[in-house]
């Protein structure tokens, strides 16, 4: 791992984070302990915490970047706009990832010429957590443009600034895939890297979350329009 804006670094790390001083020790933790060659930085993007979310990224010797908190996608590129890295690596702050999760990621996306990828993930929390985990393995990953989520994507620079980044648009991870997968190729790597947390499926139950995220592509839809 090395320090940010390092001339060396091969892949940036970056995680919006709002409020997540509950979560982010475990996924700043993961990061820390990736087993891998490969050169890294890890930026948090702050979006104008209240509670211990800076002190925790610092405990971390992450690089902590100021947003105001308008959108997780203004995160999201602002954190690209600030990064080093020949590769970007978007994760959220309840994700963590498995030790191989660099290695084996970025080695299959180069080994494929893939632009951007995901791979498979486990979420955890209730039961009806693994319909949705189900969904995103086996249903966004089978797509003929794949849907590449949020809490783990790895984009090529070069293309992630081609697409303009992140649009701020609801459901944005849905609309930067399909603009990426319009241009590139991109897919799946069909291992467990990443866990997630279920705490959304938690509060709303599936069937709220399923309806919460048709909500914002719906949404997404109308402002493309």
């Amino acid at each position: 791992m090395t320090g940010a804006g390092d001339d060396t670094v091969d892949v940036s790390f970056v995680v919006p984070a709002r409020n997540e001083g509950d979560y982010l020790r475990g996924a700043l933790a993961s990061l820390a302990a990736l087993d891998t060659a490969y050169e890294y930085e890890v930026l948090v993007v702050d979006g104008d915490s209240s509670d211990d979310t800076r002190e925790i990224a610092r405990e971390y010797e992450a690089a902590v970047i100021q947003e105001g908190g308008h959108s997780i996608a203004a995160a999201r590129n602002l954190g690209a706009e600030r990064a080093a890295g020949e590769w970007l690596a978007f994760i959220d702050a309840d994700t963590r990832v498995r030790a191989t999760y660099l290695t084996e990621l970025l080695g299959f996306t180069e080994r494929e010429g893939l632009a951007a990828a995901s791979s498979y993930c486990r979420i955890t929390g209730p039961r009806r957590a693994k319909l949705m985990e189900a969904t995103i393995n086996h249903g966004f990953s089978r797509l003929e443009r794949p849907i590449l989520p949020g809490f783990s994507c790895l984009v090529h620079r070069r293309a992630f600034e081609d697409v303009g980044g992140f649009p701020d648009v609801p459901n944005e991870d849905t609309a930067f895939s399909r603009l990426l997968a319009a241009r590139y190729p991109i897919g799946y790597r069909r291992t467990v890297l990443v866990e997630n947390s279920g705490r959304r499926i938690a509060d709303l139950g599936l069937t709220g979350t399923l309806g919460h995220y048709l909500r914002l592509d719906l949404e997404r839809l109308r402002a493309a329009q």
